[in-house]
């Protein structure tokens, strides 16, 4: 949200930000600390409300130039969709600039240091709750070596601590509201019949002591590429595992979703990471490390296909989205 909404500013833009429903507090401080900073009153403009009719309306209206976003495949599309329709009075065509979902995979071939490997898995699958876009929902790894991995996360994700996240001591928090919870709970039901399910598997003991919406980190094994879990953004704390017969073969089961976000790739073997160089078809591919936290003007951030416009926040070329290019001749 920040970095979108300084971005289109910095660009000369003004802005009419509307956070996501459920989180207009934080957006609500960050125009009180832009405004405070000595930003004009009026170049950005906080207009919270549901998606469906604020939404809609931004998009729709004439005097939108570009819209920007970040969320779920569907709302992405139906943005996309309503901002190519021109309304009486428009006299530009409307850019978009959108990042979606992800089906993020780490890939762990037999010559990888399985011990990184199986730590990198479970910070990116678990992490904020496995909440971000870029978090690794899908773990392939080498039959030669899928037995003594899937030992080492199942181990670490074991031991994760769920709780109030103010405490240091907490790994995991709950999931960001009902509409979640219960989502990624039936999620998991479909997982139980698609795979092995070897940790979690429901809502956590912390949900009924405290009342927040805790889910278990759930680790389901055995799991064919194309099932439900393997394919569909769960956003949530649940790890799929596939079982590759070749590194070609995981790279290939890798690039079997419709998303195109991030991915990882663990292998000591540097032939074998410049093939996945060419053929992982990701917008952040990364070797030997998690496939979330990427740093602002070091990893910029954004995919292809289902994943969005790959429009690279973070990174200087992002700047020249929200605006517009003129040549001038002139003739002495």
């Amino acid at each position: 949200m920040v970095g979108m909404a300084t971005a289109a500013i910095v660009a000369g833009n003004s802005v009419v930000l509307k956070p996501a429903s459920i989180t207009p507090v934080v957006a609500a401080r960050f125009v009180d600390l832009m405004e405070e900073a000595g930003l004009p009153k009026g170049v950005l403009n906080f207009l919270p409300g549901p998606g469906g009719s604020v939404g809609d309306y931004l998009v729709t209206h004439p005097k939108t130039r570009f819209v920007a976003f970040t969320g779920s495949k569907e709302v992405g599309l139906r943005i996309s969709e309503q901002a190519a329709k021109t309304a009486p009075g428009q006299k530009w065509i409307k850019r978009v600039v959108a990042e979606m979902g992800g089906k993020d995979c780490i890939v762990v071939d037999s010559e990888a240091d399985l011990s990184d490997a199986a730590s990198a898995i479970v910070s990116s699958a678990f992490g904020f709750q496995g909440q971000k876009c870029s978090a690794c929902s899908k773990a392939i790894i080498h039959q030669d070596v899928y037995d003594a991995v899937v030992e080492m996360i199942v181990d670490r994700a074991r031991n994760l601590v769920q709780g109030d996240t103010r405490n240091p001591a907490v790994n995991q928090g709950p999931v960001a509201d009902k509409s979640a919870y219960e989502s990624v709970l039936k999620y998991i039901e479909i997982g139980k019949g698609e795979g092995r399910l070897l940790l979690g598997g429901g809502s956590s003991p912390v949900a009924a002591e405290t009342g927040g919406y805790f889910v278990e980190p759930t680790i389901i094994a055995d799991v064919d590429p194309h099932a439900r879990i393997g394919q569909e953004e769960i956003f949530g704390p649940v790890l799929a595992i596939h079982k590759a017969g070749s590194y070609e073969d995981a790279i290939r089961i890798a690039n079997d979703t419709e998303f195109g976000l991030t991915g990882s790739v663990f292998s000591r073997n540097r032939e074998k990471l410049e093939y996945a160089r060419k053929h992982y078809f990701v917008g952040n591919l990364y070797f030997n490390r998690k496939s979330t936290g990427a740093l602002v003007d070091v990893h910029p951030f954004g995919g292809f296909n289902m994943s969005g416009t790959d429009s690279k926040a973070g990174g200087r070329d992002y700047l020249l989205l929200f605006t517009q290019a003129q040549t001038v001749s002139e003739k002495l």
